[in-house]
């Protein structure tokens, strides 16, 4: 049973009539007062602070996660590498904390260059000190120091009259053993005739078996002289070659092809055989190959870990200190100096300067661990 009446149902509709729909609007914050809110926004970012830095002193790997975070957001590439984490790059190289490192610069990374310094002086390897052979007079000197003279050519000249007299006595006594062989021919050819008939004879019984045997014994000695005939021609044509030798020996030339670096022989002086000659300065002169000059350098025995054939450096000369030029390591002495602590070592020269002289003092610098130069050394002398 409806109970509304009629006022309820007035009142109702006015209720309706009065009540007011939703509506879109926008709502706007209100603007923040700055000056209410610095002092407590300041103590909050203060405090704020504090706290984080505490977090990071008892985390510091935390650090490395926010700064690799940050630097992947800054960055556009979208993938984020973090520290631990395998990602695949594209050029294949190595990944950490977020930058891609070059794939030679991870495998290996570059080693620091350690100069290794020494000193000592330039050396000709192939210099020949020269004596006369047999004892002499000088009667003539054909070169000077600082000539340049090839192999066989004539350096000095030296007279010895009992080399001379020697030779004419050989050659004399070669021909008069030529004429005591020709002598001994005739005599053996004669055996040998006188052997032939008494044998015809003696088969037809016309001579006696004594006489044979005479002519057999005299053909035997016949034959043996002409036999030493032949060898005293022999040993005397060895006697010429001798006497030859030592007077051809008289005229001194050059073993190398070179540079006359010392010349200690004059005219008129007389000069001892090689035998006899048992100090430098006895020698009549010297030669050095100036194609082939090396340097000899020490260095300390402490970097002798270091040293290999191969590596490579510099070298300066004092006569020559504005003109360096390039060395290599050629030989490693096998013995340590023990007074001065060192171990010598020879190099080989490229381009050196083109008046370079033995003797001189020259600066060496190696360097070790240059473009990899110690490890590969290392590994070809392993191998």
């Amino acid at each position: 049973m409806n109970t509304t009446s009629e006022h309820d149902r007035d009142l109702a509709a006015k209720l309706r009539s009065l009540s007011i729909e939703p509506a879109a609007f926008k709502t706007e914050l209100p603007e923040p007062h700055i000056r209410r809110h610095v002092i407590p926004g300041a103590m909050l970012a203060l405090v704020a602070t504090v706290s984080l830095a505490v977090f990071l002193f008892y985390r510091p790997e935390a650090l490395e996660r926010i700064e690799t975070m940050l630097a992947g957001f800054a960055s556009s590439d979208p993938a984020i590498y973090i520290r631990g984490a395998e990602a695949p790059a594209e050029d294949g190289a190595a990944v950490e904390r977020g930058r891609a490192l070059p794939a030679d610069e991870a495998a290996s990374p570059a080693l620091p260059t350690r100069e290794v310094t020494g000193s000592g002086y330039v050396v000709a390897p192939d210099i020949a000190t020269v004596f006369s052979k047999y004892e002499g007079r000088i009667v003539a000197v054909e070169v000077e120091a600082g000539d340049r003279v090839v192999t066989g050519q004539v350096l000095v000249r030296l007279d010895d009259a009992g080399a001379r007299f020697a030779l004419q006595g050989a050659e004399i006594a070669r021909q008069s053993a030529e004429l005591a062989l020709t002598a001994k021919t005739i005599e053996l050819a004669q055996a040998r005739s006188s052997l032939t008939r008494t044998e015809r004879l003696a088969g037809r019984d016309a001579m006696s078996a004594q006489t044979l045997e005479e002519a057999k014994t005299a053909f035997d000695t016949a034959e043996n002289a002409a036999l030493q005939a032949r060898q005293d021609v022999a040993k005397a044509g060895l006697d010429i070659d001798r006497a030859r030798e030592q007077v051809e020996a008289l005229t001194v030339r050059a073993p190398i092809s070179g540079t006359v670096t010392r010349l200690d022989a004059h005219v008129g002086d007389t000069v001892l055989s090689r035998e006899d000659s048992v100090r430098e300065n006895e020698s009549l002169l010297a030669i050095a190959d100036m194609a082939t000059m090396v340097i000899d350098a020490d260095v300390a025995e402490a970097n002798i870990a270091l040293m290999l054939p191969g590596l490579r450096g510099e070298a300066v000369l004092d006569g020559f200190p504005d003109r360096p030029f390039a060395v290599e390591v050629s030989k490693i002495a096998p013995m340590i100096s023990r007074e001065k602590g060192t171990v010598t070592l020879r190099l080989s020269l490229s381009s050196p300067p083109s008046d370079m002289r033995p003797a001189m003092a020259a600066r060496i610098r190696l360097l070790v661990g240059e473009a990899g130069d110690s490890t590969d050394h290392q590994q070809g002398a392993e191998q």
